[in-house]
């Protein structure tokens, strides 16, 4: 793949992202409502996720605003950087939500607003996930992966809500699978966060003077 093709390929996906921002912040608010309403750790978590991901669609489209901040790899690491501390932070709100509701034995409850929401998420994250790993591999691009990364955890978020409650609704001695997946998602965020971060931190100091020199 050309240059040229490779710049309009990631600026004619800045509209792209902009309307999956769109979306993703209108499900988001709709997730973070119903799982105050319903008490569910999984859908706590899939809201904070999903408002991570329009943070991170930013933060990929800062990071390719214009076309010399292709070529910048100092702003790839920043970028990285801003993203693994956005992972720590969102994964402590999880899991201290997800540990809230297991010390309490909150019961996890799925209407069919959350039905609706989870399994067009869960669809549409995936998707997203597919097509943001092609794009970063295709870019050799970090962030790119990253936000990848998150849209798959949202997918899997969205689904795993349908399965705590289908699993409850079978069992009811298992409970605690709501707020279990909650706290698996969480840690699996700040491990990638704190991943991200040794691996980006020490490249940022790198080339912020190679590229102040060059």
């Amino acid at each position: 793949m050309t240059e040229f093709n490779i710049l309009s390929l990631v600026f004619g996906n800045c509209s792209q992202y902009d309307e999956t921002g769109w979306f993703t912040s209108r499900v988001s608010s709709m997730a973070v409502a119903v799982s105050v309403m319903r008490y569910s750790a999984s859908a706590f978590g899939f809201a904070f996720d999903a408002i991570l991901d329009v943070l991170s669609s930013a933060i990929v489209l800062w990071r390719y605003s214009n076309a010399a901040a292709v070529h910048s790899a100092h702003r790839e690491y920043i970028a990285c950087v801003i993203l693994g501390v956005i992972f720590l932070l969102s994964s402590v709100c999880i899991v201290v939500k997800a540990i809230h509701d297991l010390s309490t034995k909150l019961l996890p409850e799925v209407d069919d607003f959350l039905f609706s929401v989870s399994i067009l998420s869960g669809i549409l994250c995936s998707i997203l996930a597919v097509l943001k790993f092609m794009l970063g591999k295709v870019l050799t691009s970090r962030a790119l992966i990253t936000d990848g990364f998150n849209s798959l955890v949202g997918g899997v978020m969205g689904f795993s809500i349908l399965l705590s409650a289908e699993v409850f609704k079978h069992n009811s001695a298992v409970w605690y699978l709501d707020g279990s997946i909650g706290v698996l998602i969480g840690l699996t965020i700040f491990a990638y966060g704190v991943k991200l971060l040794i691996d980006m931190v020490p490249r940022v100091r790198q080339t912020r003077h190679y590229e102040m020199f060059e």
